[in-house]
């Protein structure tokens, strides 16, 4: 019980905010590239697909690796930033959200893209005949049409970026209240023999984890009981 009390949850609110922010910003950025992408023949798609699916096979460590280096004040990128704006992208929560945004894009990208896809050709076609734009059609017509494609996509999103570690402990460190989220605290336990804290902070990740999924998992099988 101890340990319970003296529990210090403020890596678990810095993964939650991060998680947060990340799905934000994903749902965004996601939203435009996964209907180009449902949509387009253009020769360049597979290319598009491959890059946006990257962060899946690519080692986190490899990946973590060059987003610090495109980051850092070294990079014209980092530099700029820094220099026309004050912000500094490494060991700071602004790049915990960058590089959680390239880490976690296809985790939002892909379930969107297949929602897209799987939508019936003839209601797409029936709206741009009635005149409507792209934009409408996407809002008014596909969006509503794809809601438990667009709830994995986020819920995934989410919990896919409150695991993530070695993206985050290569661009973050672990800095507390700043960067040090739940998964690299665990690893500072483990790193110190401190099993018994690192038995707990696992077991509420664990927990999170599964409820997140069985929370898409059924909320996915009503949304079938109810075109069957």
């Amino acid at each position: 019980m101890n340990y319970l009390t003296n529990l210090n949850l403020e890596p678990f609110i810095l993964s939650l905010k991060l998680a947060l922010s990340t799905t934000i910003i994903l749902f965004i950025i996601a939203l435009p590239l996964a209907w180009y992408l449902s949509q387009t023949k253009s020769k360049s798609k597979p290319f598009i697909e491959a890059l946006t699916a990257l962060p899946i096979v690519l080692p986190p460590s490899v990946l973590g690796f060059y987003i610090l280096y495109v980051l850092s004040l070294n990079s014209p990128i980092g530099s700029f930033f820094n220099e026309y704006f004050g912000i500094k992208l490494v060991f700071n929560f602004t790049g915990l959200v960058v590089a959680s945004c390239f880490y976690s894009l296809p985790f939002m990208v892909q379930p969107m893209q297949s929602g897209f896809e799987a939508l019936n050709k003839n209601m797409i076609e029936a709206s741009y005949i009635s005149g409507k734009s792209q934009f409408t059609t996407l809002f008014n017509v596909a969006l509503p049409n794809i809601k438990p494609a667009l709830l994995t996509a986020i819920i995934i999103t989410f919990a896919h970026t409150v695991g993530e570690f070695g993206v985050v402990l290569m661009v973050g460190g672990s800095i507390p209240e700043e960067t040090k989220v739940a998964s690299v605290a665990i690893y500072e336990y483990v790193e110190v023999l401190d099993y018994a804290n690192a038995h707990i902070y696992s077991a509420i990740m664990l927990v999170m984890s599964f409820m997140v999924l069985f929370a898409v998992y059924i909320f996915n099988a009503k949304q079938k009981k109810t075109f069957i």
